[in-house]
């Protein structure tokens, strides 16, 4: 049987690349093993001198020779470019939650006598999955507060002193209501140089938001005897 001179079709395939293959860009890193064309030199990348854009080879001898960066190198037989590696920018720094840097390899330290007492569930996960990563380095504890009427009882079990202080974090903490008096009561314990209070000066933490993205010039005042979230739709 005659063979077909006709049977492929000579335009299928990249007919004007070379027998080789096209040359693909490759980084020269140190190690590297690559032969330049025109010398069948082949040795090892020693280094890179990018002001001059060249590349240092080493062969198995010991033999230095210093060659352009660019076309005209083999590696495992295939054409390459060659080029600087790219330069990786310092390592970032990794960052916990509250946005503080990272101890590498920190462990959680034991438990000190400080503690930080936090009013309502919600409010204490919010405490311990944004400072919870620093507060395990520093050794403080997050304790829940189920309610403010049972600060004062917290207070005088833990008794709060030089050598373990604590922090109380309460809810709707503004003028005239149950939080803020009793705060003032705190203030006037025996334990009270060891304690310091805090809230939101907000009745409802909606208030935080502010009323002019709203269209509002200010938050509505709302009955006490009404829930503010009733109260304002």
């Amino acid at each position: 049987m005659t063979p077909d001179r006709y049977d492929r079709d000579v335009l299928a395939t990249d007919w004007r690349a070379p027998p080789r293959g096209r040359a693909q860009p490759c980084a020269a890193t140190t190690g590297l093993v690559v032969e330049e064309v025109t010398t069948s030199f082949c040795g090892a990348v020693v280094r890179v001198e990018r002001d001059l854009d060249t590349v240092l080879l080493e062969d198995r001898r010991g033999a230095r020779r210093t060659f352009g960066l660019g076309t005209g190198f083999l590696l495992e037989g295939r054409p390459v470019i060659l080029h600087a590696p790219v330069r990786g920018g310092p390592p970032r720094r990794a960052r916990t939650a509250s946005g503080s840097v990272t101890v590498t390899g920190a462990r959680a330290r034991v438990a000190r006598a400080s503690r930080i007492v936090v009013e309502g569930r919600h409010d204490a996960e919010l405490v311990e999955k944004v400072w919870g990563d620093d507060l395990r380095v520093a050794g403080v504890v997050v304790e829940l507060l189920g309610g403010v009427d049972d600060l004062l009882e917290v207070i005088a079990e833990l008794r709060p002193a030089a050598g373990g202080r604590m922090g109380v974090l309460l809810d709707h903490l503004v003028v005239g209501s149950k939080e803020s008096r009793i705060a003032d009561d705190v203030r006037r314990s025996p334990h009270a140089e060891h304690v310091l209070v805090g809230g939101h000066p907000f009745v409802d933490i909606w208030q935080g938001v502010r009323p002019d993205r709203l269209g509002m010039t200010a938050w509505p005042a709302i009955s006490r005897s009404l829930e503010w979230k009733h109260g304002i739709c």
